[in-house]
């Protein structure tokens, strides 16, 4: 029988139907790296006015740019190269250590404003979260937010994606497979127009649009710092035929020069189990990314052997 796909009410976390919820949450983190949230703590008004307000800018300023792309991916492109692209329009938001929205000239005063507030927003769902996910695997309230520390605090950035219609969707991928890189991703994502899957059991599974929900999916460092208690899991998006997906995926990832080990409490527990060796590599998270960059469109664990591989290891203190 199939497990239907993880979905928490934040509400139940208070009050007498916590333990049923952390449980849910529990199992969601160890046996399918992705969960929906409800009930989040972030208003249907705003999540409204983010969603109307990106996709009037997609068509405002990016949408001519795309179709040029698309005419050019589809009439001329290889089959090798076609299978090295994605059929998404993107652009970044950094929100930390130091935010870049005042220096992308096409967001207008209102969209700024709100993505300002809706990040703002996330960044709290998100360290409650990483709590949440503490209390669930015995580490101290805190450990998780500090493990991403370093020395500037937890980065913290966004990726607005459209997926526009594709004529073709059967000779490119909307977003090929991977895992993320870095911490904890949170999702916004279209109510109307699905297309994001993950692989579980072998089988590729729709994500569930619900509106208003938030996605969460683990990253590569949460793998790492569990000891894979937790584990990041490839995701892709299918393109489709009609409708524009929308897409607001932020990254709570740790900060580039913060060193990323299993937690030694994690590896403990494994020892207590004849295997005293920590199952994952130390390094700094900035040396994690420049792999990745080259390499996230392939298997995770060359990504994790090449780091153990590089000498020597990083003192803790």
């Amino acid at each position: 029988m199939e497990c239907s796909f993880p979905v928490i009410n934040m509400e139940k976390l208070q009050g007498e139907e916590r333990e049923k919820a952390m449980e849910l949450l529990r199992d969601a983190c160890e046996n399918w790296g992705f969960f929906e949230l409800l009930n989040h703590g972030i208003s249907p008004e705003l999540m409204d006015e983010v969603e109307r307000l990106t996709k009037e800018h997609y068509r405002k300023n990016r949408e001519q740019k795309f179709k040029e792309f698309a005419s050019k991916a589809l009439g001329n492109g290889s089959k090798s190269e076609v299978n090295d692209m994605d059929w998404e329009s993107t652009f970044f938001l950094r929100h930390l250590p130091v935010s870049n929205m005042s220096e992308l000239p096409d967001m207008g005063d209102v969209y700024r404003k709100v993505m300002k507030e809706f990040a703002a927003k996330l960044e709290m769902l998100a360290e409650r979260l990483l709590d949440l996910l503490c209390e669930n695997l015995g580490l101290e309230k805190g450990y998780l937010k500090k493990a991403f520390c370093g020395s500037k605090g937890p980065s913290f950035g966004t990726k607005v994606s459209s997926y526009p219609p594709c004529p073709r969707p059967e000779l490119i991928k909307g977003l090929r497979a991977h895992t993320d890189a870095g911490g904890i991703i949170l999702l916004f994502q279209d109510d109307l127009v699905s297309g994001l899957q993950l692989l579980k059991d072998g089988q590729w599974i729709d994500v569930p649009p619900m509106r208003h929900s938030i996605v969460v999916n683990l990253g590569d460092q949460l793998e790492v710092i569990t000891n894979g208690k937790y584990k990041s899991v490839l995701h892709r998006v299918v393109a489709q035929r009609d409708g524009n997906r929308m897409s607001i995926a932020s990254f709570y990832n740790p900060s580039s020069d913060a060193v990323i080990f299993p937690a030694p409490s994690l590896v403990q527990k494994e020892a207590e189990k004849d295997d005293a060796a920590a199952a994952y590599p130390r390094f700094v998270f900035e040396d994690y990314m420049k792999l990745y960059v080259v390499q996230k469109f392939q298997a995770k664990e060359p990504r994790f052997e090449a780091m153990k591989a590089m000498a020597p290891p990083v003192p803790t203190s």
